[in-house]
């Protein structure tokens, strides 16, 4: 009834919710969005902030491996403390090839580096340090057990090894070879600087010239590159003891004297260069070497100044601690151009922050002042000025410096190139007398500048008035000490490196060897061969301190030669204790304190004083403590006379070229054509004795001209008697030092000689002359193969009066030379295998026996000559007989003998036998010297030449 009662109603439409329709694409997008969000973002985020970690990382590592350099940059060459017993241990020793037990050398006269030790003391080595040094009467130098080796000195003489602290060995090794020889780094891509290469680089430890400059007790050598770039590069210390590492292999590393040093803490050297050679390689003149140094060395002061501001703004960056930071400053500092480490210039940056030590090759005055200049400019120190031969001259200038420079220098060498020229005997005297450091060393290369021989540098310079603890001081303490390496080498005292020569005599003797050398207390020589070669150790009370050479002041000397000097004038000469003339014997019945009364060059009266007071009235009277009479020696040389200044053309009357021209007869060349009778080399002669040389051409082929005799005295000219005889020799050379574009083979050599010889023996010239035996023949060879086939050209050509010049290895043929009856000139007394040529050379004692007791013993006629091209030793003609001698004796050569080889022996090889006038007058040359010339630091007094006075008191500088 309700339902009935209600209106009917419209249908109501309900409005639904829209909902679009999802298609397929839409939901797989969504899908992948989530299944990218969910599942491959977070490992994507992952891998990303592992890279993003990783790169932190890198910059961080990155980072402080820099900030480890930067310490580096700033930290100075270890300063080690003062070294004594305990101190220390040597770090090149091993278990396997080191010291093995306990060596005591007993009963020693020991130089400690500084002076000689009182009394006589024991010195005891372990593992390659010298640990104690106690006086022998000592209870605690008694050692004893199973592992210990006690060798008795009987006082022998101990001193410290030898200090070389330049030489070019192990970069040039001998036989010098051009394809070993890495020494120069010259090359138009890197110029005259070159500071960025190593010589280590360039070592090559079989270097046989090792061995043989440890047998002249040098342990120590600093290597250096060669002297053509203003820059050459850094050097570097070694120990003359090959394969010492574990593995007894010939390795560098196992060389060097720092070897189990961290590197980091090793020693640098830089190698430098002003003057000549420099400015002759590269053509630029002193100023332009000066200019590209500077300019160098400052873009050097740039680099150091970026290095700095770096490393201030890596530690301040750093400190932050803020990776963000980090990472942006080291990607900006990878981005630039500029390296951080600067390699090329890191030598160059390193001596500007004291890390380097500056080791200078530089002759003259102006050289030393102007490199002081760049020094102070720069802010480095120099340590040293080698070769520096003018450093006599301004010895307050180099003091001026602040830096106690030392003078690293020859004591003889010289002449032989124009800043070589004021080269001064007595400059090591002055040099010290002004409180300069004076280091004598040996720039080995070749054999007149042989490392074996650096001691006798350290004799030279004390005859010459170097007082003797300096002189020993300048081969040992004064290198170390220059080098920075005093804390472990150059003196002989407890902590310091067992390195100690034991010597047969005097370590300041002419001729002083050694019986054994230990490195690293490691014996280094064997006894039976040192005994073989004729080395003897000589008792302890035989051997004093040798002579000093006599000097007379200025206005003595001048009052005694005017009197001397003046025509007729008589002369008294008494204290004379030895005679070497001929013509002035003394007899075994005699005293040996003789008197010697001359008038014009005659001897009146040689007899005791008594007997000869007669003839002493009315003369002048000269005083001697320990007179020697010497017949004038004649040297034999290439230079004298002909040759002033070996490295300037126009000081020269020039070289000797072979071509088919100078071949014929009429072309040979004369050298009394081109003799000039004054010059240093007449003034070195002259304090020698020598009062007459031999001067033959110096050639650069087959044939070298012909030689002339001239007088040294400069009292003669060439229009009164200067030159004593006009043709003495015709020379020609066969080997290596031969070939050239006409003669290109040493065959060819010797095939030219035969024929001229047989082409000419009927013809009237100079070769008719050598076939006939009226003029000798002289030949500069070497090799044995080479002499022996002059020999085969002798037998062939009997008439050929034959000489050979030169004989590095005729040692090895020596009876055969005396049987065929050829005199030899020898310049190889103490020669060495310096080239393949010469490769048998003989090193001499105590390697091997002396070349010239081995031809005296074979019954050879032999003469001497000093090996070189140039004059500078000529005063050393006595010493170099003396030296023979000593190793000649036991096969009985006499001090008469030895004289010979200088003198007498020269004249009759070379038929220059006096006029028969002179000698029946007596008047043969004669020199009166205060002291033995064989023995070294003798003087000479006067002499007399043709009846008039030679020379009285001469000087030399």
């Amino acid at each position: 009834m309700e339902k009935s009662m209600l209106s009917p109603q419209p249908p109501i439409h309900t409005r639904r919710q829209y909902r679009p329709k999802v298609s397929l694409s839409f939901l797989t997008i969504v899908l992948l969005i989530l299944a990218l969000q969910f599942l491959v973002l977070p490992n994507y985020i992952s891998k990303q902030l592992q890279s993003q970690i990783s790169l932190s990382n890198f910059h961080s590592e990155r980072l402080d491996a820099e900030l480890k350099k930067c310490a580096g940059y700033n930290t100075p060459p270890v300063s080690y403390p003062v070294t004594h017993a305990g101190s220390r241990a040597n770090s090149r020793w091993n278990e396997k090839t080191g010291q093995q037990g306990t060596i005591v050398l007993r009963n020693a006269t020991l130089f400690d580096g500084e002076k000689f030790v009182d009394g006589r003391v024991d010195v005891k080595l372990e593992k390659g340090l010298i640990v104690s040094v106690t006086s022998t009467n000592s209870r605690s130098s008694e050692i004893v057990g199973k592992d210990v080796m006690v060798i008795e000195l009987d006082g022998g003489y101990v001193t410290p090894g030898l200090v070389d602290m330049h030489s070019h060995h192990l970069s040039l090794a001998w036989p010098d070879l051009s394809a070993t020889d890495d020494t120069n780094e010259v090359n138009d891509d890197t110029g005259p600087l070159t500071p960025q290469v190593r010589i280590i680089d360039s070592m090559k430890a079989y270097d046989p010239a090792m061995m043989i400059i440890a047998s002249g007790g040098v342990t120590t050598s600093l290597i250096l590159p060669g002297s053509a770039n203003v820059m050459g590069g850094e050097a570097v210390l070694v120990k003359n003891l090959p394969k010492a590492g574990n593995t007894g292999e010939e390795v560098v590393e196992d060389i060097l004297l720092e070897h189990g040093v961290p590197e980091s803490e090793r020693r640098r050297y830089m190698k430098m260069a002003c003057g000549e050679n420099p400015r002759r390689v590269y053509k630029h003149t002193r100023m332009g070497n000066a200019w590209v140094f500077r300019k160098h060395m400052e873009r050097a002061r740039e680099l150091m100044e970026k290095q700095d501001e770096f490393c201030l703004s890596a530690a301040a960056v750093r400190d932050t601690g803020d990776m963000e930071k980090i990472n942006q400053f080291m990607a900006t500092t990878a981005s630039k151009d500029d390296s951080i480490d600067y390699l090329e210039y890191d030598s160059s940056i390193a001596m500007l922050r004291g890390q380097v030590g500056i080791n200078v090759h530089c002759y003259e005055t102006e050289d030393f002042e102007d490199m002081i200049k760049h020094s102070k400019e720069f802010g480095f120190r120099i340590q040293a000025f080698h070769h520096a031969l003018d450093a006599w001259e301004v010895p307050e200038l180099l003091k001026s410096s602040g830096e106690n420079i030392t003078v690293a220098t020859f004591a003889e060498f010289g002449f032989y190139k124009k800043e070589a020229y004021e080269a001064n005997l007595w400059a090591g005297k002055i040099l010290a007398h002004h409180g300069v450091p004076v280091a004598y060393k040996s720039d080995h290369v070749e054999v007149e500048t042989n490392a074996k021989y650096l001691l006798f540098q350290a004799a030279t310079a004390y005859s010459f008035h170097l007082p003797a603890d300096l002189a020993l001081q300048s081969v040992t303490s004064v290198p170390a000490k220059s080098l920075q390496i005093d804390h472990r080498v150059g003196y002989a005292r407890p902590g310091y490196d067992a390195d100690l020569v034991v010597w047969d005599s005097h370590p300041l003797a002419i001729g002083a060897t050694a019986l054994q050398v230990f490195i690293d207390g490691r014996s280094t020589l064997d006894p039976k061969i040192v005994s073989e070669a004729g080395v003897r150790s000589n008792a302890y009370n035989q051997e004093e301190l040798p002579k000093m050479r006599a000097v007379v002041e200025p206005k003595a000397r001048e009052d005694l030669c005017k009197r001397v000097e003046k025509p007729g004038s008589r002369i008294t000469i008494t204290g004379i204790k030895t005679s070497y003339h001929k013509s002035f014997s003394i007899l075994p019945s005699n005293s040996n304190n003789l008197t010697l009364v001359l008038e014009n060059g005659k001897a009146l009266c040689f007899a005791s004083h008594i007997d000869c007071l007669q003839h002493i009235q009315e003369s002048t009277q000269i005083s001697l403590q320990n007179g020697h009479l010497l017949p004038g020696l004649t040297a034999v040389t290439v230079a004298l006379g002909l040759t002033e200044i070996q490295g300037e053309k126009s000081t020269s009357n020039g070289v000797v070229k072979t071509t088919s021209s100078s071949l014929d007869p009429a072309n040979v060349v004369y050298a009394k054509y081109g003799i000039h009778l004054d010059g240093r080399g007449f003034g070195r002669a002259r304090i020698g004795g020598a009062t007459r040389a031999v001067t033959a051409l110096h050639g650069a082929g087959f044939v070298d001209g012909v030689s002339v005799e001239i007088g040294t005295s400069e009292r003669k000219g060439i229009l009164n008697g200067g030159i004593k005889k006009g043709e003495v020799a015709l020379h020609f050379s066969v080997g290596q030092g031969s070939k050239d574009d006409t003669l290109p083979t040493v065959s060819s050599g010797v095939a030219k000689l035969r024929q001229i010889l047989d082409e000419n023996k009927d013809i009237d010239n100079i070769y008719r002359r050598a076939a006939n035996g009226s003029l000798p023949l002289v030949v500069h060879a070497e090799n044995e193969y080479d002499i022996s086939q002059l020999l085969l050209l002798s037998k062939s050509h009997p008439s050929v009066n034959l000489i050979i010049y030169g004989g590095s290895s005729a040692h090895l043929i020596a009876p055969s030379l005396a049987s065929h009856n050829i005199p030899v000139i020898l310049t190889s007394a103490r020669g060495a295998p310096d080239t393949f040529e010469k490769r048998h050379a003989l090193p001499g004692p105590p390697l091997s026996r002396s070349p010239a007791a081995i031809l005296y013993e074979a019954g050879v006629k032999f003469c001497l000559a000093i090996a070189g091209e140039g004059d500078s030793h000529l005063h050393n003609l006595g010493v170099e007989a003396g030296w023979v001698w000593k190793f000649a004796r036991e096969q009985g050569m006499t001090g008469s003998e030895a004289v010979g080889l200088v003198s007498s022996n020269v004249r009759d090889i070379l038929k220059l036998d006096e006029r028969e006038d002179e000698r029946e007058q007596g008047m043969e040359d004669l020199v009166v010297w205060e002291g033995d010339p064989l023995k070294g630091g003798a003087s000479v007094v006067v002499s007399f030449e043709g009846g008039e006075v030679g020379t009285c008191w001469p000087e030399s500088n």
